[in-house]
């Protein structure tokens, strides 16, 4: 039971992970209908500019909220830049654009930072594990600032008119239009908000998977897993389903499959979700008459 009660929690520290890839995979495909293939990509390239920050002698909590400045930058930049131009051309052309992103941020980062493994400093330290053994001081951290974002980008979007205004424009720019919302800054305003919100995943997962340009790989399969399992146009139900995927992967690794084949279980979770409910568990059904 110690055993199950360590792998449940751990899974959820992890879940968290997945759950705030998910979301802003989920953003961007709200104001898009597209899924941003590079959204891992992103979030590396921000982890390694906090390290630089760190190793240039900045305090850690220092470097964390000026890379989600740094990171936002980015975002807003990219749609600006790249996302702007091709707003009404065929969907694939989106796709080649984000896997031309997704090749040319790694191989960036790659050149700029290289291509070894590096370690990434926690703020949470501790001698040994917590609560009898069931977790760690990292993962635990991890989980509560993961949390905590997740619940400020809920507030920002429920209580607050730009986060109103952000999600209006996302559902039906020509409406937000006519009511003088002004639709481009509000997408690039959430390109800024998906990679800021990346970049906290990458920071958050990095001490335990150590950094390399290719860190993210794995972790955007599992978060896509998990925004298709809530439901790709449902921001909580994407979050909700980052954290199944959390659970059900550590669960499966250690008494199904095995830790070298727990890639498995996000592709499993991934074609059974578009097979038999390509909705999610809380996404919207859309009919549409032909």
């Amino acid at each position: 039971m110690d055993g199950f009660a360590h792998q449940l929690i751990a899974g959820i520290a992890t879940g968290g992970i997945y759950a705030s890839v998910a979301l802003a995979l989920v953003m961007i495909y709200q104001a898009t209908h597209h899924v941003n293939f590079a959204q891992g990509e992103m979030a590396t390239l921000s982890t390694f500019i906090a390290l630089t920050m760190i190793q240039a002698g900045l305090p850690y909590w220092v470097a964390f909220f000026a890379t989600l400045v740094v990171s936002f930058v980015i975002g807003a930049l990219v749609e600006r830049i790249l996302m702007r131009p091709v707003q009404n051309a065929p969907v694939l052309t989106h796709v080649g654009v984000f896997i031309g992103m997704l090749l040319i941020i790694s191989n960036a980062t790659g050149w700029i930072f290289g291509h070894t493994t590096k370690a990434f400093p926690t703020p949470f330290q501790s001698d040994g594990l917590l609560f009898g053994g069931l977790v760690s001081a990292h993962e635990l951290g991890s989980t509560a600032v993961t949390l905590a974002v997740l619940i400020l980008v809920y507030l920002f979007f429920a209580h607050t008119s730009l986060g109103l205004a952000m999600r209006a424009a996302a559902y039906n720019p020509r409406s937000a239009r006519l009511v003088g919302i002004r639709v481009g800054w509000m997408l690039a305003l959430g390109w800024g908000l998906a990679a800021a919100i990346g970049s906290v995943a990458g920071m958050m997962v990095a001490p335990a998977v150590f950094l390399d340009p290719n860190m993210m790989l794995g972790i955007l399969l599992y978060a896509f897993a998990g925004a298709l399992l809530g439901g790709i146009d449902n921001p909580s139900g994407a979050v909700i389903g980052g954290f199944m995927v959390g659970v059900l992967e550590n669960l499966a690794g250690a008494y199904v499959v095995g830790t070298e084949l727990k890639l498995t279980v996000a592709l499993v979770i991934i074609i059974g979700v578009l097979v038999v409910r390509p909705s999610g568990l809380f996404g919207r059904v859309v009919f549409s008459r032909v």
